[in-house]
Parts: C-alpha cells; sequence; structure tokens
C-alpha cells in the first residue's frame, strides 16, 4: 500500500496528503498509481505463459486517467454500458480487450461495439441473444459472443453484491444453458467464442471461485460434446479487498488452483476493486464537533452523495487521522455528513482525537467511490487527484454550483 505516515503526516506515494488538500479542497478523492499498476500486475503475472486477459471492471472507477494508466500497461476492459466503453476507448484502450457485459444492451450499445470490433457480448439471456443477432444480421457481420451462466453458487456477500444464484437477474440458469448455446451456435450471424461466470463481489473466499468453476467446466466438456468449441472462458471478478481485518484471497493461488483445472483454456478474468479499492482514499474535513449525553457526532464536509457505500451497504471503511500526532476531543465518534438524511454517515463508533478543521482519510476507497456519487442536495461532486511518486495531478477538476444546472432549463410562459 502506498498510503502511510512519514514524520506523522499521511502521504500518498511521497507526496503529504496536507499539501493535497492545501492545493486541491476537501472533499478529495486521492489514488495511487503505483498500487494500481501493482494490483493489476499481479493478477497478470499470476498466469505467467498462459492464455489470459485480465480485464479491469471500469465500474470500479471510471476516472480516464485511472482507465488510461491501465490501457498502458496492456489491461483488457469489462464495460457495462456505452458510457464506460467510450471512456474506455478515450482512454486510449483497445476495443479488441473490451468485454460488454450488463443485462439490458441497446441496439445501439450493440452496434457501437460491432463497429468498433469488441472482443466479446457477454449475453444475459435469450431475448439479448436475438437482439445481437438482429443487429448482426442487419450489419452483415458475426457477432462474437459467450453466455453467462448463472450456476446458483452462492458467494455468501452482501445480498447486493451476490449475483450468481438463481434469485439473482444476471444471466442464464445453468440447466437452460445447452439450449440456447445451441441457437447461438446454430446462428450464421452469431460467433460462440466463450462461456462467461461472475458470482459476485467482495469475496475473501476461493471455494465458490472453484464451486462454479466446476461447474462450468463439466458445462464446457457437454458443449464439446456436442460440437460446440469454447475458445475462452470468462470467470469475470469479485476478488476482495481487506477494509478492515478480512481474510483475503492470495491471487496467486487463486490462479493456480485455476489453471490446474483448466487444460489450455484462455483465461478471462474481470477484477475491479481489487485493482483500485485500496489505492485509493476519500479526504474530508471536520467542520463541527457535537456532543450529547448519548452520542458524539464528527460533522464532516463529505457526505454520503461522495461515498455511498456505508449508507447504501452499511460498508466499512478504517478512518485515519491525516496527522496522527494531533490532539483533540477524545471520544467515540460518528462521522456524519451534511445531507438531510440520518443515513448520511461514513462511519460510526469510532476512537479518534478530534478539532474542527482536522482531516481524515476514509481509507479503500477507490473503488465504488466516485463512481456511485452524485448530486443528491444540489452538492457538487468533488475532485479527482492520482499521486505518482513525488508529483500529484488534477485527474478531475471540482463541480461549480453553476455545473449544477448547466443542462437545464426554465419553462417560458406565454
Amino acid at each position: 500500500m502506498s498510503f502511510s505516515y512519514q514524520n506523522h503526516s499521511l502521504h500518498a506515494e511521497s507526496v503529504d496528503i496536507a499539501d493535497l488538500m492545501a492545493s486541491y479542497g476537501s472533499p478529495l478523492y486521492v489514488y495511487s498509481r503505483t498500487d494500481i499498476e501493482n494490483n493489476w500486475r499481479e493478477f497478470d503475472e499470476a498466469f505467467g505463459q498462459h492464455p489470459h486477459l485480465v480485464c479491469y471492471a471500469v465500474k470500479a472507477n471510471s476516472n480516464i486517467a485511472v482507465l488510461n494508466v491501465l490501457a498502458k500497461i496492456g489491461a483488457g476492459f469489462d464495460i457495462v454500458s456505452i458510457g464506460e466503453f467510450e471512456r474506455v476507448l478515450a482512454a486510449g484502450g483497445q476495443a479488441s480487450k473490451c468485454v460488454f457485459s450488463g443485462v439490458a444492451k441497446t441496439q445501439l450499445e450493440i452496434e457501437r461495439g460491432l463497429e468498433v470490433g469488441i472482443r466479446c457480448f457477454n449475453v444475459e439471456s435469450e431475448a439479448e441473444l436475438n437482439r445481437i443477432e438482429q443487429v448482426a444480421t442487419r450489419l452483415k457481420v458475426k457477432a462474437p459472443i459467450s453466455i453467462r451462466v448463472n450456476p446458483n453458487v452462492d458467494a455468501k456477500t452482501h445480498p447486493y453484491i451476490s449475483t450468481g444464484l438463481k434469485e439473482n437477474k444476471f444471466g442464464v440458469d445453468i440447466d437452460d444453458a445447452i439450449a440456447l448455446y445451441e441457437k447461438a451456435h446454430n446462428s450464421e450471424y452469431i460467433n460462440v467464442q466463450g462461456l462467461d461466470c461472475h458470482i459476485g463481489s467482495q469475496l475473501t473466499d476461493v471455494l465458490p471461485f472453484i464451486d462454479a468453476l466446476d461447474k462450468v467446466l463439466e458445462l464446457i466438456s457437454k458443449l464439446n460434446d456436442r460440437g460446440i468449441e469454447i475458445a475462452h472462458l470468462d470467470l469475470g471478478g469479485g476478488v476482495g479487498i481487506r477494509y478492515d481485518d478480512e481474510r483475503v484471497i492470495d491471487i496467486s493461488a487463486y490462479v493456480g488452483e485455476m489453471l490446474r483445472r483448466v487444460g489450455d483454456l484462455e483465461i478471462i478474468l474481470e477484477p475491479g476493486r481489487a485493482i483500485v479499492g485500496n489505492a485509493g482514499i476519500f479526504v474530508t474535513k471536520v467542520e463541527f464537533l457535537k456532543q450529547n449525553s448519548d452520542k458524539s457526532f464528527a460533522i464532516i464536509d463529505g457526505a454520503m452523495n461522495d461515498l455511498l457505500r456505508p449508507a447504501f451497504y452499511g460498508a466499512y471503511h478504517n478512518v485515519l487521522p491525516i496527522n496522527e500526532a494531533a490532539k483533540g476531543v477524545d471520544a467515540i465518534w460518528d462521522l456524519v455528513g451534511p445531507i438531510c438524511e440520518t443515513g448520511d454517515f461514513l462511519a460510526k463508533d469510532r476512537q479518534l482525537s478530534l478539532s474542527e478543521g482536522d482531516y481524515l482519510a476514509v481509507m479503500s476507497a477507490g473503488a465504488y467511490g466516485f463512481t456511485m456519487s452524485s448530486n443528491y442536495n444540489s452538492r457538487p461532486r468533488v475532485a479527482e487527484v492520482m499521486v505518482s511518486g513525488d508529483t500529484h495531478h488534477l485527474i478531475r477538476k471540482r463541480e461549480t454550483i453553476q455545473d449544477l444546472f448547466n443542462t437545464e432549463y426554465i419553462v417560458q410562459s406565454g
């Protein structure tokens, strides 16, 4: 990790966070380029010479500077919308290294993917396969597809980020997959390339992955018996990170378990959180301290519109003072924001010594932080900065109040 204390002040790589706050203001997202690159390479290098493609899941953090850093070192990309796709292309990513996931692909999205030579569409339903075939027929091109199979494996994660059960909206029931593969195989304008499987996010145990892998390998064997060749197996993402004291998956051991089972089959992985989660922090300022007989509240300038995960998932993020030597009021604090919602908090019951004006770092905020942010309560979205060694770069400027309504119009009466 590139976030550490140096002379009692929290640094991002070699840059003092306090200096970043003076330059860019609060609240602020800060990312470490070194961590992003190293995290991706850990996946890539674990495969050695085995055919593979590590596709970063853009939804985790879609800033084009982040995407450009990854594109430069050879990453592929997992996208779920045309907006993410265009971001990747604008950042220098290659369409031939992009896989298109998501349950509701539009005709426009399919056309654009085929126009620029996307690597593969991950098909989530028979209706979607029909639409892809219709668009490909009209354009007179063969659409590359894999089918996302739902293996009915319990990832044992938060229900909002579990995707591999029959009750989830994603994918095709594994028992129905053969018939859909046969339909795709018999189409003049569909090119069956792979099989896709993703069971959930923030997994900290390798066993659900292996359970799902064994099920889809059995399916691939059955498809081969029917003359349907599968060239690649996309096992999705979902590898968890350490937010608190979680046991996390050893990447090389996980990939090793995989490679012992798959033979020469090309593997695609789609990590997102594992690439950027611990590579970013969210920094916020204490505006007021408010205590009563029951609770101590640190009222901060960051809010649920800036970092939704605690309010939405009940997610835990470690919180560190920027100045670890600062002395203030010692108490067990709830860190609450300015939004007019009781659910507006970033952390609860944290033992901290605080004063008004202190800066606090909400750790492990690089994934699903800015990408899930909004303008709720008409709050401008915050700035983002990337640090590399002893240098820092603004990669998204802070929105202004004027930005909030630049695209809105007053109805002219009469």
